[in-house]
């Protein structure tokens, strides 16, 4: 079995390297329902395994100087204390003890459906907005981006639903982080979005597995193989990813987490 968690490690940590997203997103459910995990707690490892192999990414991209710090603050208000009462919620009403299987594995599906959305739409919904340049509709959202009074909450608020989402299922952090950020600030450059969005997806996926830790729903012994295998896996994702298509891997990975989150909701 142990050989099995190093080579899901590797795998997901080749998906990682060569796409930029697919940690959480893949994890969970290889765990769930290729290795039989208890949900919760292969969301609590998982939290971890996510915070540990994006932890380098902050230090990198500090830096180059492209976090958006006040930004990261803004999502980190609304997630940090929605995660820790997500997390007294669940503990206070048995978690450790298997009680929200099903909560955790319809909240996995919901969150895996929008996350291949966000993948899947995200360049065609930015076109839409680019082509309906002086379309009524079009020019209300580009003022709402605009003013400050509205997007500085708006951030908040998104940072909340992120993590309650992220809590419980451990995906929704990477890639519809990076949605909701390209809609609400468009004027950051794509490395900055990234840059930004990991920035909280860090600490945010800390405190969440920490959390969890402290419930009893980590599986230690686990999140250390999948680590040994994904570390590697990234340095070789990261090689490979510049000789394959973006344009190919995104989709593809899009329709196989439409697939599982199906799975997950049947």
């Amino acid at each position: 079995m142990e050989w099995g968690y190093l080579l899901a490690g590797l795998g997901v940590g080749i998906m990682v390297g060569m796409t930029g997203v697919g940690g959480g997103s893949l994890m969970t459910p290889i765990l769930i329902f290729g290795f039989g995990i208890q949900p919760a707690i292969a969301v609590g490892t998982d939290l971890l395994f996510a915070a540990v192999t994006k932890a380098g990414g902050i230090w990198a991209y500090w830096r180059h100087g492209v976090v958006h710090w006040r930004v990261v603050w803004r999502l980190a208000a609304g997630s940090l204390p929605a995660t820790l009462l997500t997390l007294w919620g669940l503990s206070a009403t048995g978690v450790h003890e298997g009680h929200h299987n099903d909560l955790i594995t319809v909240a996995l599906g919901v969150a895996l459906i929008l996350t291949s959305s966000a993948l899947l739409l995200k360049n065609w919904l930015a076109g839409i907005m680019k082509a309906r340049q002086g379309h009524p509709l079009v020019n209300y959202l580009y003022r709402l981006r605009q003013d400050e009074t509205i997007k500085a909450p708006a951030t908040v608020i998104t940072g909340g639903l992120l993590g309650i989402m992220v809590t419980l299922s451990s995906v929704g952090a990477g890639a519809l982080g990076a949605v909701v950020l390209l809609f609400l600030y468009p004027r950051m450059r794509g490395v900055e979005i990234v840059a930004t969005d990991i920035a909280h997806a860090v600490p945010l996926t800390a405190v969440a597995g920490l959390g969890h830790s402290a419930v009893g729903t980590v599986d230690w012994s686990l999140l250390s193989y999948l680590l040994m295998g994904s570390l590697p896996g990234i340095y070789i994702g990261s090689h490979l990813g510049v000789r394959i298509s973006d344009k190919i891997l995104r989709p593809l990975l899009a329709i196989i987490l439409l697939m599982v989150g199906i799975k997950c909701l049947l």
